[in-house]
């Protein structure tokens, strides 16, 4: 874990592993809900890193920081969101294919796995989920498609996501959900958020 001061009220921290990331998200969201972190604005985690800003003296915190002892994240830790997949995606041979099992075995595979939401990004209501064992990263697709549809479920390497809206994208499609992932007359707005436990539950298409 490295905390990197970046300008005047904000704290860059460095971590090794997506687990490392949920961990330490967790811990700050713990520590500013007591208060300990003062008058921290956002906490923002991506890939690797943990973004806090509105930092008063992001200096001393860095240096709290590096001394914490972060316990890993439980696997119950969280909140739980189901969501209802139809696994009738154009890629799901080709996934199914690069896992060396059946296509029916592609949605029990995922069915039995608890994502948990590493960060949101690339559009609103976009979540970049982690969970599944490394042998099942699949490789993102050669040639990106111009327009993935909406409610599409994909996979990308240690990641998957269900696109919120229609947009470009490379990562394989293995399903569809009618779940809504942004509804900005919503509260919350994002369906997925940072620390959210997801399920695939797969239904008749």
């Amino acid at each position: 874990m490295r905390p990197l001061v970046v300008g005047g009220e904000a704290l860059l921290i460095e971590l090794g592993s997506a687990a490392q990331v949920a961990a330490l998200h967790a811990e700050l969201l713990r520590r500013r809900d007591t208060g300990e972190l003062g008058a921290v604005r956002d906490l923002v985690p991506a890939a690797r890193t943990v973004l806090l800003d509105g930092v008063r003296e992001p200096g001393a915190l860095a240096e709290r920081i590096a001394r914490w002892e972060v316990p890993p994240l439980a696997e119950a830790e969280g909140p739980l969101v189901t969501v209802p997949v139809r696994y009738d995606g154009p890629d799901l041979a080709e996934v199914a294919r690069l896992w060396g099992v059946a296509e029916r075995d592609v949605a029990r595979i995922v069915g039995e796995t608890v994502f948990r939401v590493a960060f949101c990004g690339f559009a609103p209501g976009f979540g970049y989920l982690t969970g599944l064992p490394e042998r099942f990263h699949p490789p993102r697709r050669a040639t990106p498609r111009t327009a993935v549809p909406a409610g599409s479920l994909a996979l990308a390497g240690e990641y998957a996501g269900v696109y919120p809206r229609s947009s470009p994208g490379g990562w394989q499609l293995v399903g569809t959900t009618d779940a809504v992932l942004w509804d900005p007359e919503r509260e919350p707005a994002a369906l997925f958020a940072p620390g959210v436990r997801v399920r695939f539950e797969e239904v008749a298409g």
